[in-house]
């Protein structure tokens, strides 16, 4: 009977726009809570603190929901229309990641999660709780065991169906369904996601130093960013996909089937002369209802005013200067670097010396 349920589920799942559905239990994950010890206890983790905090419920799903017998998990695809990688070159324009030029995922997600649960219920009884990526759960190692596919050597879930563009939501349930297997890593020798990384955030290959991802340095770092790794970011100023976009297995992806995925006009590389000149107000006016609006102004700014300085365009230093005496210290730090860094690379410039005598 429930190996029944578990099909007419999975056939729901799909029909309401989820992408892949798979079974698996929450004592699947044994090796998790260790792992994430280690993790922490390196430091790696850097400013999110929230995972120290909520480590054995983190690292143990029985532990965050004891009556919970089964965990589903579901896979929503948001592969990009556009070349991540082939925006790094325009240096005067912003590179953000694909998953937030459209609407907050969490927020799609969650309703698609709930009316699931609720046919779930209806069908079959018991208790449900639905999460995407907010509360102390593991969606990588879950999904994985579940066989919805397997931690590549960038850490994140790939899948040959998929590739590695999706996202992952999960729903708790207190009714016994059929678990599926789970999947066979299937990296092989390559290393594209490792090479390709600019900031050298995988000490090894299924390894990741947070601290060193320019999506955590972007978005969850508070703070300036340590010197020596701003001028690896490039123009990227929220998150970062050269680790999927790179992975040879997005041959495989299959284009999104959520239209509110897809990217606001202007955010595809849009100059940084204009996102730099944002005040508060206007910050939220422009990223309302995008997972962007989350990080606020300042950290935003600072951002940019580092995609500035490694813009190398003289024309953008007066829109620096602007932001030195801003009343936030980082972003007056930023903007300064930024000025400082700008004089520089014009200085060095070939016929640099002939013209400041002309």
């Amino acid at each position: 009977m429930n190996a029944i349920l578990k099909s007419e589920l999975c056939a729901e799942a799909i029909r309401l726009g989820f992408d892949a559905c798979a079974v698996t239990r929450p004592d699947s994950i044994p090796q998790a809570p260790e792992r994430l010890a280690q993790f922490v206890a390196e430091g790696r983790h850097g400013q999110m603190s929230w995972m120290e905090e909520r480590m054995t419920w983190r690292g143990n799903p029985a532990a965050l929901w004891p009556e919970a017998r089964s965990i589903i998990m579901l896979a929503e695809s948001y592969t990009p229309e556009h070349d991540p990688l082939g925006l790094l070159t325009q240096r005067e324009k912003a590179v953000i990641s694909a998953y937030a030029m459209g609407r907050d995922y969490h927020d799609v997600i969650k309703k698609r999660l709930k009316h699931l649960g609720r046919w779930l219920i209806a069908k079959a009884g018991g208790e449900i709780k639905v999460f995407v990526d907010t509360a102390p759960v593991m969606e990588k190692p879950l999904a994985a065991a579940a066989g919805l596919g397997w931690q590549g050597k960038h850490t994140n879930l790939l899948s040959r169906e998929l590739g590695n563009w999706f996202f992952l939501g999960a729903i708790f349930t207190t009714l016994e369904l059929p678990p599926d297997p789970p999947a066979r890593e299937n990296c092989g020798t390559c290393r594209a996601c490792l090479d390709i990384c600019p900031t050298d955030a995988f000490p090894a290959p299924f390894q990741l130093d947070a601290r060193r991802c320019i999506s955590y340095l972007t978005i969850e770092h508070h703070g300036p960013v340590p010197e020596d790794l701003r001028a690896r970011m490039g123009n990227r100023i929220y998150g970062c996909d050269d680790c999927l976009a790179i992975c040879p297995w997005n041959k495989f992806a299959q284009t999104a089937s959520e239209a509110k995925y897809a990217a606001r006009e202007g955010m595809i590389a849009p100059d940084l002369a204009d996102l730099v000149t944002l005040d508060d107000a206007s910050f939220r006016a422009r990223f309302s209802g995008l997972p962007i609006k989350r990080i606020g102004r300042n950290r935003f700014i600072r951002n940019v005013l580092y995609a500035i300085g490694n813009s190398g365009s003289r024309q953008l230093i007066p829109h620096a200067e602007a932001l030195c005496r801003d009343p936030d210290p980082t972003v007056a730090d930023a903007a300064c670097w930024a000025v400082k860094r700008l004089r520089a690379s014009s200085a060095a410039a070939p016929g640099a010396a002939t013209r400041s005598r002309s």
